[in-house]
């Protein structure tokens, strides 16, 4: 009769023990909870790198939708360039059935950098001095060299080539840009640098 009123506290004492953790660990719970929902919000930038909700830029490729603001392009080819180690890409894209290419470049140099550009068929000068002055704005000349690449999607080139590259810079960040594809002419550009998540990417797939 003793063993059996021994086996009776024990299991009364078992049963209390976990009914004692299991409303703790529920409290605690509670109190992560409410403290959690107290804290305040930090502002912060939704155009940098880690906020970036409109699609990574690295990840573009033909048959993406870009949209900037209302406005809508479907890229339709792009150049992924190599030099010396160094690689950064291209895209192309049009405004519905217009003359005008568009194109973004994004690179990492050494923080992720994109830059939005329309050709300039309109200009005829080649990149030979170290300052070129265009409808009041002079440009410095700030990098050159030579590179090749690989072409997908719709871009004009050849499947692999070559590339010479001219680029140039104002004072207020201003862009200009030549580049010269398998020794053909030169093809003049201008732009300027824009923030990574200023706009959105659909994938295309």
């Amino acid at each position: 009769m003793s063993s059996n009123i021994l086996i009776t506290v024990l299991v009364f004492i078992i049963v209390v023990l976990i009914t004692v953790i299991v409303i703790r660990r529920r409290a605690a719970s509670r109190r992560k909870f409410e403290e959690n929902a107290a804290a305040p919000h930090r502002p912060q930038d939704p155009f940098a790198p880690e906020q970036n909700a409109g699609g990574d830029p690295e990840t573009i490729k033909a048959g993406d939708l870009l949209e900037f603001g209302n406005e809508k392009f479907f890229v339709r080819g792009t150049l992924r360039i190599s030099e010396g180690g160094y690689d950064w890409a291209e895209h192309f894209f049009q405004a519905d059935q217009s003359a005008t290419r568009l194109w973004l470049t994004v690179e990492n140099d050494p923080d992720l950098q994109v830059s939005r550009w329309s050709d300039r068929p309109e200009l005829d000068i080649e990149p030979k001095a170290k300052t070129i002055t265009i409808e009041g704005t002079e440009y410095k000349l700030v990098e050159h060299g030579t590179a090749s690449y690989r072409s997908e999607g719709t871009t004009g080139l050849n499947e692999k080539g070559g590339v010479d590259y001219v680029d140039y810079e104002s004072d207020d960040h201003k862009l200009l840009a030549f580049e010269r594809f398998d020794h053909g002419r030169w093809e003049v550009s201008t732009g300027e640098s824009i923030p990574v998540g200023s706009f959105t990417i659909y994938s295309g797939s």
